[in-house]
């Protein structure tokens, strides 16, 4: 039996439309895909340059205080002006024991130098930006002190005698006790000397102890 003319047009016609809009499909699908996708990379892109403008932020705010310490700190160049104002050298413990009187230093990463207290500072457990507890002196070449370093210090649980139990904060981040045999809570910033391993290092590799 023959199948007219008229007859094989309607059966053709659905096949048409279906292809037509298998081809639309396919070109449709991938554009709203690549269009998705576009809005997904520029929306990242948009994260990591505001994360990197914070970053920016922060890093400015942190150099303006540091900028303050150097101001406050910068008579202190003089030991005797730093004397005047309380600072001695190494702290008398609980036990009536003068300890930290020497040039520290470590084996592998460098050294800090000569630590001058303040035994006030040390007394009442909080931090103050622009009042550290220590002032951190280099030796020269020629055997003077160089001022090179403050650094913010609470004594711990372990200190003789006892501190605090949790660690305090100071320009935005925690201390660390560094000497757990000492226990105090320390945060060093580098305001007077270059440091290569970073302003906020315990360590500096450019400063060395005598021998």
């Amino acid at each position: 039996m023959r199948m007219s003319s008229a007859a094989r047009t309607g059966r053709k016609l659905p096949l048409a439309v279906g292809l037509a809009l298998l081809t639309v499909a396919a070109v449709a699908i991938p554009a709203i895909a690549i269009a998705r996708s576009d809005s997904a990379t520029t929306a990242a892109f948009a994260h990591v340059a505001a994360g990197r403008q914070l970053a920016a932020l922060d890093d400015a705010g942190l150099q303006d205080e540091l900028a303050q310490v150097r101001r406050v700190t910068a008579r202190f160049h003089d030991v005797d002006a730093a004397r005047a104002a309380g600072y001695e050298l190494g702290w008398v413990n609980g036990s009536g024991v003068r300890i930290l009187t020497g040039c520290i230093s470590n084996p592998t990463a460098g050294a800090m130098g000569y630590h001058y207290f303040n035994p006030e500072l040390m007394a009442d457990l909080t931090t103050d930006l622009l009042h550290p507890e220590a002032l951190v002196y280099a030796p020269g070449e020629d055997g003077t002190l160089e001022l090179a370093a403050v650094e913010w210090v609470v004594r711990g649980q372990s200190s003789n005698p006892p501190g605090v139990a949790s660690p305090p904060s100071v320009l935005g981040m925690p201390m660390h006790i560094l000497v757990p045999a000492v226990g105090f809570y320390v945060m060093h910033a580098w305001v007077w000397k270059p440091n290569p391993s970073g302003i906020m290092a315990d360590w500096n590799p450019d400063v060395s102890c005598p021998s």
